[in-house]
Parts: structure tokens; C-alpha cells; sequence
């Protein structure tokens, strides 16, 4: 897969902005492992080649990406936040997808 790293790197994003998102939270911990541990699980087995990761990454990213725009609309403080998470997100899905499309509207089918 020419695009896992690319997408290991997007999903580290991701997991740095949700460090920095819920550093001072009430519930650090738990928010760190609800939502900060599973992109950086999937960005470590991105990097180190498993096939699926880009399939897993891509239907989690939908879960993050709904997550983002929920915040968006609903908390003004930290809009920020959510639009970094829903840019992210659609990257980590459209780096997920590519191999798939490439695949399926390749010329040589």
C-alpha cells in the first residue's frame, strides 16, 4: 500500500489533536483512551504495513468525522477543534479509499 504512510502520518495528526483537545479535561483519561488511542493504534499498524489498516481507519474515520460535526454544531468553544477533527478525518478517509479506487477504475482491468 503506497499510501500508508501518508495515512499513518494523518491518523497521528489526529491523535495529536485530540491529546491537545483533552489535555485539561475532566476526564483526560478517559478521553485519551477513547479517542486518542485508537487513531494512534491504527496509525502504528498504517506505518508497519498491515493490509487492513486503511479499511479500519477509513470506517472509524466516519465515527470521528460525525464526532466532529456533532461539535461543530453544538459547542461554539471549541469549533476549532472540530473543524481541525472533520478536516482530518476526510483526509484520513480519502488516503484510506484511494487504493480501492485505484483499483476498481484502474485501465488495465
Amino acid at each position: 500500500m503506497k499510501l500508508a504512510r501518508p495515512l499513518a502520518l494523518a491518523l497521528f495528526a489526529l491523535t495529536a489533536l485530540y491529546v491537545a483537545w483533552f489535555w485539561n479535561d475532566r476526564h483526560a483519561l478517559a478521553a485519551m483512551l477513547v479517542f486518542a488511542l485508537p487513531p494512534a493504534l491504527l496509525g502504528l499498524l498504517a506505518w508497519r504495513g498491515w493490509t487492513r489498516a486503511g479499511l479500519s481507519a477509513g470506517l472509524v474515520a466516519l465515527l470521528w468525522f460525525s464526532h466532529g460535526v456533532m461539535v461543530a454544531w453544538t459547542r461554539p468553544p471549541e469549533r476549532a477543534f472540530a473543524f481541525a477533527e472533520i478536516l482530518l478525518t476526510l483526509a484520513i478517509i480519502y488516503l484510506a479509499s484511494m487504493p480501492g479506487l485505484r483499483a476498481r477504475f484502474s485501465k488495465g482491468r
